[in-house]
């Protein structure tokens, strides 16, 4: 067995935290779902929360479906989290990579800073985020890391969660975020 990769550093009285895992495994008071707009479930870490959340979350999304239709890419939604250890699910949409050129990193920032504000607004003391928009979406792990490392840092700062953690899927996506962690924020603050 692999030692599980871990990195964390202090923001103010908050902590940022990476690891290399199952997102739908996490206790944290919620998990982000990387949604696609018709919050249906699909593939990927999507269809993955759906299928651990059972059909609970499924029949929020429908609610909420009903009454928004499909939501916008950039904004965030919330759900109970069914049969997840974290009581609830923020649903966000990230964007589709089109080469940079349809103000995608915006659009990936706003998926991260909605989904904190729906937090906060919630409640919510300790949130896990996978890696937005980086697989079946195809925004580069490098660029997007950059994206929604910094968003996180900045709110933060300004709104003391106790806990964001990102948790990334593969050794090799944990390994991007460390990077570029260590180039945003290099030392504990």
């Amino acid at each position: 067995m692999t030692e599980k990769m871990y990195v964390q550093r202090k923001i103010g009285h908050a902590t940022l935290t990476l690891t290399q895992g199952d997102i739908t495994k996490e206790s944290v008071d919620a998990i982000v779902n990387a949604a696609n707009s018709s919050l249906m479930g699909g593939g990927g870490v999507d269809g993955a929360i759906h299928r651990a959340g059972g059909p609970k979350i499924l029949e929020d999304c429908k609610r909420i479906v009903s009454k928004i239709g499909s939501l916008p890419t950039g904004e965030a939604v919330i759900t109970t989290g069914g049969n997840l250890k974290a009581c609830k699910v923020i649903h966000t949409v990230g964007p589709i990579w089109y080469g940079g050129n349809q103000n995608e990193p915006a659009l990936l920032e706003n998926a991260y800073r909605n989904s904190l504000a729906l937090a906060k607004e919630e409640g919510i003391r300790t949130v896990a985020f996978p890696s937005i928009s980086t697989g079946a979406y195809r925004f580069p792990i490098e660029k997007a890391s950059d994206v929604a490392l910094s968003t996180v840092i900045e709110f933060l700062r300004e709104h003391p969660l106790d806990e964001v953690r990102f948790v990334l899927f593969s050794p090799k996506d944990f390994e991007t975020y460390n990077k570029v962690l260590n180039r945003i924020l290099p030392s504990p603050e």
